[in-house]
């Protein structure tokens, strides 16, 4: 079970800080540009949506996010998107929109086959006909966990200044595909740091490719990392883009 401290005001309102735009956010744009209607799972505050309505996307542009610290943030920058509280159980929609996504690498925080299977369920049941879901996962092949250690800290000054320190650590696996870590955030004007308590999952190319195909999804396109460049034993990511199969 998952316990986000993003679910704490006080931390929410620094995580544009501790997520600064990247390569990630400018590959998702390019396909929210092109579509007319997009579903944004896993939202957080909404950077994707809120920089694209800036821009003058003219569809529908629809959030989904469980905390309701990061909604809160979301909101205040585009009042215009819908943002929605809750997740694909509790929020359903069928046949509404032309592309979903799951940034941020959202996905692996499914980290059992049923819920895999769900949410992959939800998503096929949104999209209209030829609509795609583009998503992405850490590589297992290049063990990006065994860089979450201690001495590994981060420290990034907010929008009122005040300095946060932000350090992750393993505490058990990998197993069957599971790593369960700790994130801490610490701050000198804070009573105590802020601990979250989370575990992903990694799934390899061909696993990802069964669960689509389960839940009547087609991968049309994947890549390694952010440039579009192939998947290999060394690439960062595992980029998915799949589209509703008829």
């Amino acid at each position: 079970m998952a316990s986000q401290p993003f679910d704490d005001a006080s931390v929410a309102a620094y995580y544009d800080t501790l997520n600064s735009w990247g390569p990630g956010d400018d590959f998702h744009l390019g396909l929210v540009r092109a579509a007319d209607s997009v579903l944004d799972i896993g939202c957080g505050t909404g950077q994707l949506l809120r920089r694209a309505r800036a821009e003058g996307h003219p569809g529908r542009l629809t959030g989904l996010d469980p905390a309701a610290a990061m909604l809160v943030q979301a909101r205040e920058g585009a009042p215009d998107v819908e943002w929605v509280l809750g997740d694909t159980r509790s929020r359903r929609w069928r046949g509404e929109f032309a592309l979903a996504v799951m940034t941020g690498h959202a996905f692996q925080q499914l980290i059992r086959d049923e819920d895999v299977r769900q949410c992959l369920g939800a998503v096929r049941e949104a999209l209209a006909e030829g609509g795609r879901f583009a998503f992405e996962t850490r590589n297992p092949e290049v063990r990006p966990w065994e860089r979450w250690t201690p001495d590994r800290v981060r420290t990034i000054t907010g929008p009122d200044g005040a300095g946060i320190r932000v350090h992750h650590e393993v505490t058990h696996g990998p197993a069957d595909g599971l790593v369960g870590f700790t994130e801490t955030y610490t701050c000198a004007s804070w009573p105590a740091p802020r601990v979250g308590r989370n575990t992903l999952r990694f799934l390899g190319a061909g696993e990802l490719d069964h669960f689509l195909t389960e839940a009547g999804l087609r991968t049309t396109a994947r890549y390694g990392d952010w440039d579009r460049s192939p998947l290999g034993p060394a690439s960062p990511e595992i980029i998915t883009i799949a589209e509703a199969a008829l």
